[in-house]
């Protein structure tokens, strides 16, 4: 995996792993849930459980350290444990209020189930939507799987302790549990054509850092194939095969990314970002802008920040209430 290259693109399409509550378990138990975000995960932070949802055909059996990443999802039904009885039904807790309860028994648990989310501004959905299968199973047998399960126990960790600071810690190693959970699915699945394969495509790398370095040069083929020492013709066809775009598409949509950011956080002229981001003229910037995003770039920023602001001034109005919206598991 491209690590600078990942670190940028993260930033820039605002991607976000938010782990969000957990549950654990004695003897035979079962835990349903309806599905809203896009993107879920469920960890197995202990023991062995069996998931079944929509669109996979036979349940998935989740071993010590798996993880399940749900893609476009409306339900899962998650169902683990031994022994005698029916198994009991878990009310998913929304939080760790259940973990603080446990926490002098913890280490007796049959099952620790952590589960969450991932964040995603609308330039993610191409990189991890388009990526992954309606269900990406990510062993814990990978090769990043002694990082993955670090990244679990931390987060145990500061979930059972109930510390000061527990919760931006939980936020933090959020992020580096999305980063080990991508790494270990990288390494052992066939990823389809689009960034997260260009991203991990050791030979396309070269070119592709020309690119990323510098987005607003006016780079020709000949000059990219020549940076991955190929020839244009196969440079073409590789890139066109891992990326599912051609090069310079590639790059267009690239800088369209970069200016949308831009666009979100700063407040450059139309017409200077358009120049650093090699357009002849902010004419030609707004049509590229608005035929790869469907507005124009004043409007973009606009309807941004109105947004923003509305979120702002509808948080401030839940502070002064006490209202504290929740948000389901969904284990």
């Amino acid at each position: 995996m491209t690590g600078d290259l990942l670190s940028e693109v993260f930033d820039v399409v605002e991607i976000r792993g938010l782990v969000s509550g957990g549950f654990t378990a004695r003897g035979p138990w079962v835990a349903r849930s309806a599905l809203t975000d896009p993107l879920k995960f469920i960890a197995m932070a202990r023991g062995r459980a069996r998931l079944a949802t929509d669109g996979i055909g036979a349940p998935l059996d989740l071993k010590p350290g798996d993880i399940a990443i749900l893609n476009g999802r409306s339900w899962l039904e998650l169902g683990g444990g031994t022994g005698e009885g029916p198994p009991r039904e878990i009310e998913v807790p929304v939080g760790y209020s259940s973990f603080h309860d446990a926490a002098a028994d913890l280490a007796d648990a049959d099952d620790i189930v952590l589960g969450g989310h991932i964040d995603l501004n609308p330039a993610g959905e191409a990189l991890l939507l388009e990526a992954l299968p309606p269900v990406g199973h990510v062993r814990a047998s990978a090769a990043a799987a002694p990082r993955l399960c670090s990244s679990l126990d931390r987060i145990l960790d500061e979930v059972t302790g109930n510390l000061m600071g527990s919760a931006f810690a939980i936020r933090q190693h959020g992020q580096l549990l999305l980063l080990d959970m991508l790494r270990a699915y990288v390494d052992q699945a066939e990823l389809p054509p689009g960034r997260l394969r260009l991203l991990a495509d050791e030979r396309l790398r070269p070119a592709l850092d020309l690119m990323h370095a510098e987005p607003g040069k006016p780079w020709r083929l000949a000059e990219l194939a020549r940076a991955a020492s190929m020839s244009r013709t196969t440079f073409a066809a590789r890139f066109r095969l891992v990326a599912g775009v051609p090069p310079l598409t590639y790059l267009s949509r690239w800088r369209m990314l970069l200016a949308q950011r831009a666009l979100r956080e700063g407040d450059d002229r139309i017409s200077s970002l358009a120049s650093v981001l090699g357009y002849a003229s902010e004419s030609a910037f707004s049509t590229a802008f608005k035929r790869e995003v469907g507005e124009s770039p004043r409007y973009y920023r606009y309807q941004y920040r109105h947004q923003m602001r509305d979120e702002a001034e509808a948080h401030a109005g839940d502070q002064r209430s006490g209202h504290r919206p929740a948000r389901q598991l969904g284990v």
